[in-house]
């Protein structure tokens, strides 16, 4: 496919056909994915490739808790899980909130789930001394995350990064044998997808970029 088909075509693929991916399908994703960019090209990705049932199953459970709380915010017309603006949702009311099995089994129980982590000890966090979530040290990893999107668009199959895992990181670590300095960067279920969507709805360049400073006048292709 030429690049930008790719690019223009890569959705967040989340219901699966029930296909096995092969492990050299998985192997060529990532043999094109590790030519991301990363911060002194110190590539401090490490990727576990999971299809025991009883990781999956553990994975379910810990992801539950988190995706209670994002459904209750949501619900609540919040943007959930967000360091700005406190939640008005209480501890009770995200206990309550009900999910279906496959809210979460469709992230969990895809064909083949891709857990990545970045080493702390490789990147740069130049932010780590601001008063506000850490954003830096990510520009190490998720050019990796997007390219075995990419990669896997390629080669016909979808996923989607997923991070309600990364509320339970330290579970996580201990479920997987991953050393303490290992961050959670991304889960990605991997799959071939139900449907393979073509048109996807963005935002116009417009309507984000501008010129100059803040507020200045909208980036015009004209």
């Amino acid at each position: 496919m030429d690049l930008y088909d790719v690019m223009h075509t890569t959705f967040a693929a989340r219901e699966f056909v029930d296909e096995p991916v092969p492990d050299e399908v998985i192997y060529k994703i990532l043999d094109n994915a590790r030519f991301a960019p990363s911060g002194g090209n110190r590539q401090g990705w490490k990727v576990i490739v999971v299809r025991r049932a009883a990781t999956r199953d553990a994975l379910t459970t810990l992801i539950r808790p988190t995706l209670q709380q994002y459904k209750a915010q949501s619900a609540a017309g919040e943007t959930p899980w967000n360091t700005i603006i406190p939640t008005r949702v209480s501890k009770a009311e995200i206990e309550a909130t009900r999910l279906a099995d496959e809210d979460i089994q469709r992230m969990t129980q895809a064909p083949v789930v891709l857990m990545v982590f970045v080493d702390l000890a490789q990147v740069a966090s130049l932010d780590q001394h601001l008063d506000r979530v850490g954003l830096i040290s990510g520009c190490s990893i998720y050019p990796f995350v997007w390219n075995i999107l990419l990669s896997a668009r390629n080669e016909g199959y979808g996923g989607t990064p997923t991070t309600f895992v990364a509320a339970e990181e330290k579970a996580v670590q201990k479920l997987l044998g991953v050393p303490e300095q290992m961050a959670i960067a991304a889960m990605i279920p991997i799959g071939k997808p139900v449907k393979q969507l073509t048109k996807l709805r963005r935002n116009p360049v417009n309507s984000f970029a501008v010129l100059e400073q803040w507020g200045g006048d909208a980036l015009s292709a004209d």
